[in-house]
């Protein structure tokens, strides 16, 4: 299996840097009876290219685990496994440039986030007419090749490969996130097991694209190897309709707006409101709630910031792409969703100056922590409506008295959102653990409160979409110490 990608123009000698990949050595990896190998065949000031060719042992393939091993024993051996582009190809590109794929460069910052023109050539890939679904509604200009079983004998007809070649003017690590979901959805298998960690791995990959995908509901089932349940959480996370998870880590599930449930919302943009709702595409309100509080942190003069119930990191993701945030801490009570933390964030591929910056931590919202005492922020995203009313006032004793951040951010469902709900019985609550959900008014009375006894001034505004009469489905409060600039 071979693929490349060319970047040309005045950026073309920053491709190997993205990369981080020499130009003049060879990188060879084996793994699993396989041998990737990424090389540079053209280096020149304004046209570089990159080039992964994978190396499978089929015997070896055979003798492992995989979850796409072919039901007949002939067929174990005889396949086009080892030439035509698959999840084992896209692992390899995960393995070979796990630095592009997160987004960091010392070397070349400045190009980091710039879209470039990029060209991507894949001289196997199964998928036939799928390939422009897939791959045009997310920009790219498709050219397909197709391949003669054997140019010797034409009567044999045509390959079930192509010759492929991909261009458009893009961001490199977002490039490679989108090959990385979809080459196996074109093959249509995966060489290992699939769990619901790989859920979790799809929504990484694909979260801030696959939402608003035309064919995300045929990406999730080949990708999930259609396993239903898999494929339903995943369908809820990329509708913002699966909170993060809780102070105990155990993630829920809630109702999603139906659309042109929200008043004037039209087409298929569910909570999007306004005459041009339907042109826009679709983002999740989990996506939209995280941004939100990453703006709203970068208003503020911090630099250490502490996530309160970090789930599986998400939050902690876009804090550490942030230099300006030098000191990021993500704590939760639960071990085992701490230690899926540190597989979502890639810790063992992580470069060892953002390493750095990122602690995890064991710890409870409701119990004094020195460990979190005195940071620039704390963050508590969709936490507080977890806990029992009655242990309120333990966290705010351990929040805003012990660790006194100089800024606090507390999100939370408003209530009064969830008439846009129609799945959601009235007085119910949007995700099963949830202990209560406030109106804004009672969000601003706990929170008036508060900050009074605390020593905290506080404002507030809305994450999500906006409706006039209910607001927006998430609220969010920011505390400031007094004193503090």
């Amino acid at each position: 299996m071979y693929l490349s990608i060319t970047l040309t123009g005045a950026h073309a000698s920053g491709l190997n840097h993205l990369l981080h990949k020499h130009p003049d050595r060879v990188h060879r990896r084996e793994k699993n009876g396989s041998t990737a190998t990424v090389f540079t065949p053209v280096f020149e000031p304004d046209r570089a290219t990159v080039g992964l060719l994978l190396e499978v042992d089929p015997i070896a393939l055979v003798r492992g685990q995989g979850a796409a091993r072919d039901s007949f024993t002939l067929g174990q051996y005889v396949n086009d496994r080892p030439y035509a582009a698959n999840s084992l190809l896209a692992v390899a590109l995960r393995q070979s440039f796990s630095t592009a794929f997160a987004g960091n460069s010392t070397a070349r910052a400045d190009i980091v986030d710039l879209p470039l023109p990029l060209r991507f050539e894949i001289p196997a890939l199964p998928g036939d007419s799928l390939i422009r679904e897939l791959f045009e509604p997310l920009g790219w200009r498709v050219s397909e090749t197709q391949i003669p079983l054997d140019p010797e004998i034409p009567a044999w007809g045509e390959a079930a490969v192509r010759r492929v070649v991909l261009e458009q003017d893009i961001v490199l690590a977002r490039a490679l996130s989108q090959f990385y979901v979809l080459l196996p959805v074109l093959d249509g298998a995966k060489h290992y097991w699939v769990d619901q960690s790989e859920t979790q791995t799809l929504l990484r990959h694909g979260g801030d694209w696959l939402a608003s995908h035309p064919r995300r509901e045929l990406i999730l089932r080949r990708a999930l190897i259609h396993q239903g349940e898999y494929v339903d959480e995943a369908i809820a996370a990329l509708d913002g309709v699966t909170d993060a998870p809780d102070a105990q880590g155990t993630p829920g599930a809630q109702t999603t707006p139906a659309t042109g449930s929200a008043p004037g919302a039209t087409g298929s943009a569910a909570h999007m409101t306004g005459p041009t709702a339907s042109a826009t595409p679709r983002i999740s309100l989990a996506r939209e709630r995280r941004d939100g509080i990453l703006a709203r942190l970068r208003e503020l003069p911090v630099s250490t910031v502490v996530d309160m119930g970090c789930g599986q990191g998400a939050l902690l993701n876009v804090l550490l792409r942030d230099a300006r945030f030098t000191r990021v801490i993500g704590a939760d009570v639960s071990p085992s969703v701490l230690a899926q933390a540190e597989r979502a964030l890639g810790l063992d591929r992580m470069p060892e100056t953002q390493r750095a910056r990122l602690e995890l931590v064991q710890s409870s919202l409701t119990y004094r922590d020195d460990r979190l005492a005195g940071a620039d922020a704390m963050v508590l995203m969709e936490v507080i409506e977890h806990l029992d009313a009655e242990r309120l006032p333990r966290l705010e004793l351990a929040v805003f008295t012990h660790a006194r951040p100089a800024h606090v951010l507390v999100s939370t469902p408003n209530a009064e959102y969830n008439v846009h709900y129609p799945g959601l019985a009235t007085g119910s609550f949007r995700h099963t653990d949830h202990r209560f959900e406030w109106t804004r008014a009672e969000f601003a009375d706990w929170a008036e409160r508060v900050a009074a006894e605390h020593g905290y001034r506080v404002s507030y505004s809305g994450l999500g979409p906006e409706d006039p009469a209910t607001g927006a489905p998430t609220q969010l409060a920011t505390f400031t110490r007094i004193g503090t600039p």
